[in-house]
C-alpha cells in the first residue's frame, strides 16, 4: 500500500544531514535518452533487487514513467576511481504530468548494504534541491509505501491521500 504526499506549506526545514564519508559519493544527473547503457543497466538492475527481490513488490517496473524523467545515479566513489564504481543509490525525478500534475519523485533506493548512514536523506534532499531548480515554485508529489511515511514525513511530506494499491499495469504499448 501507498500514499501520495505532498510537502507540508508549515514545516520546519529538516536538519542538514552529511554522508558519513565525505568525497565518497558521485552523483550523476541523466535525462533517460542520456543515460549511457551501463547505468541504465545499473538502475534497473537496482530497482529490481530492492523493491522485486527484497521488498517482494510483484510490478511492472517499467511503466513509462522513465524515458519522461531525470535520473539521479549516486555511486560509491574515492578519489580517482573507475567510472564503473558500485551504484549504491538511485531515484527518478519524472515530469509533471506524468504520474501526477506536478513533477514527482520515485523510486528512491539505497542499496542495503550502504545502508544506515543517512544516504537515502542525502539522496531524497538531492532530488527535492534538483525539483526545485528545474520547477521553481512547484511542490513535488511522492507516493510511498506506508512504512516510509515517517522517513517522508521528516523531509517535510505529509499523507494527501488514503493508502491505495500502486496500479501496476504496464504502459500501452499500442500507441
Amino acid at each position: 500500500m501507498v500514499s501520495a504526499l505532498t510537502p507540508s506549506r508549515h514545516r520546519q526545514p529538516p536538519p542538514r544531514v552529511h554522508p558519513p564519508h565525505p568525497g565518497t559519493l558521485r552523483w550523476q544527473w541523466s535525462r533517460f535518452d542520456a543515460l549511457a547503457p551501463a547505468d541504465l543497466y545499473a538502475a534497473l538492475a537496482l530497482r529490481q533487487r530492492v523493491f522485486v527481490l527484497e521488498q517482494g513488490c510483484v510490478f511492472v517496473d517499467a511503466d513509462g514513467a522513465d524515458e519522461r524523467a531525470f535520473h539521479l545515479l549516486g555511486r560509491q566513489a574515492a578519489p580517482g576511481s573507475p567510472a564503473t564504481a558500485p551504484l549504491i543509490a538511485y531515484l527518478r525525478l519524472v515530469d509533471p504530468g506524468v504520474k501526477f500534475a506536478e513533477p514527482s519523485i520515485g523510486r528512491v533506493i539505497t542499496a542495503p548494504e550502504a545502508r544506515g548512514r543517512g544516504l537515502g536523506r542525502v539522496l531524497m534532499r538531492e532530488g527535492l534541491a534538483a525539483a526545485a531548480r528545474r520547477y521553481p515554485g512547484r511542490a513535488v508529489r511522492i507516493a510511498a509505501q506506508q512504512r516510509l511515511e515517517g522517513f517522508y514525513a521528516s523531509l517535510g511530506f505529509v499523507i494527501a491521500s488514503a493508502p491505495y494499491t500502486e496500479n501496476f499495469s504496464p504502459p500501452d504499448s499500442t500507441s
